[in-house]
This record gives C-alpha cells, sequence and structure tokens, in this order.
C-alpha cells in the first residue's frame, strides 16, 4: 500500500504561483508512475500533469502547458507541482495518484493504483 498526501494548496489571485507536493509512506515513490488530476465543483476530475518512474519524461494537459511543472524527488518520496501564472479556471481541488503498472506519463485515471485526499487550489480574478 501506498499513501499519499497532497500539501501547499491555498487561495491566490489570478497571476500568482503556488507549489503543491504529494508526499508518500508505505512503498518507495520510484517504483510508480505519478500523476496530478484535479477536479472542479461539478465537473469530471482531469488530467494535469503526470512523470516517469525516473523523472525522465513528462506529460501536460494543453491548458496548463508552459505554466505548471511536474518533478519529482525519489529520495525524498515526493512529487511537485509548481504551478505559476495561475487563472480562476485552475480553481479546483488537485490530487497526486501513483501508478504500478502504467508504462510512461499515463493520461489514463484508470492506470494510477493510489490516490491522495486532495489539496484545494481556489484562484481569484
Amino acid at each position: 500500500q501506498v499513501q499519499l498526501v497532497e500539501s501547499g494548496g491555498g487561495s491566490v489571485q489570478a497571476g500568482g504561483s503556488l507549489r503543491l507536493s504529494c508526499a508518500a509512506s508505505g512503498r518507495t515513490l520510484r517504483n510508480y508512475v505519478m500523476g496530478w488530476f484535479r477536479q472542479a465543483p461539478g465537473k469530471e476530475r482531469e488530467f494535469v500533469a503526470a512523470i516517469t518512474r525516473s523523472g525522465g519524461v513528462t506529460d501536460y494537459t494543453d491548458s496548463v502547458k508552459g505554466r505548471f511543472t511536474i518533478s519529482r524527488d525519489n529520495a525524498k518520496n515526493t512529487v511537485y507541482l509548481v504551478m505559476n501564472s495561475l487563472k480562476p479556471e485552475d480553481t479546483a481541488v488537485y490530487y497526486c495518484a501513483a501508478g504500478a503498472g502504467a508504462a510512461g506519463p499515463t493520461r489514463t485515471r484508470s492506470r494510477y493504483d493510489y490516490w491522495g485526499q486532495g489539496t484545494q487550489v481556489t484562484v481569484s480574478s
């Protein structure tokens, strides 16, 4: 079992920045593809970013490319999401997820085996 705990969410004004962290316990994260997803009120959970086990390959949904950066520190068992130039439409609960069977960064929710409890990000205009 892997336990994931997100932190770093909060309320910012448009144009601001936040850094989300996802700390893991139970097993080493180096064996997992990691992803970030988000869910806004009344909407389905959607893919944001993913990173391979080594951190060498990343993938982003188009709406965050150039603004968000996913990274990982396997020694610290932690994954990060740096969010710059935030927009009101980025407002959502952000979840990190770990996938054991995925070969590379995947956008498919069902490929992830473990999920955190989420952290709220609110961007005001």
